[in-house]
């Protein structure tokens, strides 16, 4: 080796060694630096998008073309678990497309959207994502979709907002906006318990499996006082690790043009609100249909008072305008 190579070699160690031990003091800073937003939303590859709250995942969005529908899944709550599960704990074929927080309908023309066998089948196909947002109030997701038949045929377009909010204690909000329109002709969402929106909860957590309860904003308790009957809201509560008791609260917004609704809820850990209950609606062409559900995502099992307390500030909120036209 050269005296010249040997010397070069000496120059660049003797630099590593002296910038490496420079104080965290002697780095430079960013005079343009913005604060990290509290909550975000992290694109991922296959067709998914992570919500997170202080880097962490407390929900992630699903919508591959490939899938009968769009859904959520998990929805963690405060002890960093899934409140909810995907499929029946015990009949996970014949319930398969119960996908942990989803929506849809089982007779949308004739057509079963809600289901995963039969003939008569459609699916809720996503086109696209249409706005990703960050802040520290909240992380919102806005897509598209298109609900199309069995020959092809698009029967509904969708809009569909997905808004998480963080509250106090690891808790938090999910708000779901969902305006659906007849793109051609009138369509007729068929009178049925099933749809628009549901909630499969984890296996701990329901009635029968974990000795979890039911309750809703009119004072019933369980399946047989709740099933079918209208309230502003039913929660879902039980024990989701040791000693530990958490739960969701499905909420219907006072301005949904049923409400309150009717709710379809099981013991095996089961609730939805069914948005045709008591009779078909039909929506026509430049009249969109417009909806909006909240999930209050809790610790322990708050009170009646609590939970309606937690309803009222949610009962206020009017959907934003939408980011694109």
């Amino acid at each position: 080796m050269t005296l010249f190579r040997i010397l070069q070699n000496v120059a660049l160690f003797v630099g590593v060694v002296l910038i490496g031990s420079q104080p965290a003091s002697a780095q430079i800073t960013l005079p343009d630096a913005k604060p990290v937003p509290r909550m975000q939303v992290l694109p991922l590859p296959y067709a998914q998008a992570s919500i997170e709250r202080d880097g962490k995942e407390i929900t992630r969005y699903h919508f591959g073309s490939s899938l009968r529908r769009p859904f959520l899944y998990p929805i963690i709550g405060p002890s960093d678990r899934s409140l909810t599960r995907m499929g029946h704990p015990h009949d996970p074929a014949g319930h398969s497309h119960h996908n942990s927080v989803w929506n849809t309908h089982y007779r949308v023309n004739g057509v079963d959207f809600w289901g995963d066998r039969g003939k008569n089948r459609g699916q809720i196909v996503h086109r696209r994502i249409d706005h990703y947002g960050d802040s520290d109030e909240a992380a919102t997701i806005e897509a598209r979709s298109e609900w199309i038949d069995g020959k092809g045929k698009v029967l509904l377009n969708e809009r569909r907002r997905i808004t998480a909010q963080p509250l106090a204690a690891k808790q938090w909000l999910l708000v779901l906006d969902l305006e659906l329109s007849a793109p051609k002709d009138p369509v007729t969402l068929g009178k049925t318990p099933f749809g628009i929106i549901g909630v499969r909860m984890a296996k701990t957590i329901g009635v029968r499996d974990g000795g979890g309860m039911i309750r809703n904003s009119e004072g019933g308790v369980n399946e047989k006082q709740i099933f079918w009957k209208q309230a502003k809201w039913v929660d879902y509560s039980g024990p989701i690790a040791p000693k530990t008791v958490e739960g969701i609260t499905l909420m219907d917004h006072p301005d949904n043009p049923n409400h309150p609704s009717h709710f379809h809820v099981r013991g095996d850990g089961w609730m939805g609100a069914s948005l045709t209950f008591a009779a078909d609606r039909t929506i026509k062409p430049g009249q969109p249909l417009k909806l909006r559900y909240g999930l209050f995502v809790h610790a322990g099992a708050p009170t009646l008072k609590q939970i309606e307390k937690q309803y009222q500030e949610f009962a206020k909120t009017k959907p934003a305008a939408w980011k694109k036209k």
